[in-house]
């Protein structure tokens, strides 16, 4: 955003002193009035000419820039997805792991409780069912 404050100074700045530079030319030219007059219309036609190329270069500046920005964006947004989509991947991985652990061990506790029950029915001769 610096560059199109200091481009619209600039602007400002160069209008500023074509005017003064046509007034000092006005006033220290030693040419008769019609002369002078048909000089300032040149001049101002000129100083009209080089504004509106100077607008023109300002605003394919700024649809350079915008253009830019929205290429930034749209990446910045992939790149996001990219991400969202990876923790995703990798929670769903993390839940799967855990829903395995879960059921390793209460695997591994019914067959300790299956063990203890055959350990009870061998050593007192007795069964449940």
């Amino acid at each position: 955003m610096s560059d199109n404050d200091e481009s619209v100074s600039g602007l400002g700045w160069f209008l500023a002193g074509l005017g003064i530079g046509a007034l000092v030319g006005v006033l220290y030219a030693p040419k008769a009035g019609k002369e002078t007059r048909e000089d300032l219309v040149a001049s101002a036609l000129d100083a009209k000419d080089r504004a509106a190329v100077l607008a023109q270069q300002a605003q394919d500046r700024a649809a350079v820039l915008a253009q830019q920005g929205k290429q930034q964006v749209n990446e910045y947004v992939d790149r996001g997805k990219e991400y969202y989509d990876k923790g995703r991947t990798q929670w769903a991985q993390y839940v799967e792991k855990g829903k395995g652990l879960v059921q390793e061990h209460a695997d591994k506790v019914s067959s300790a409780i299956d063990a203890g029950k055959q350990a009870y029915v061998s050593t007192t001769g007795e069964s449940n069912s």
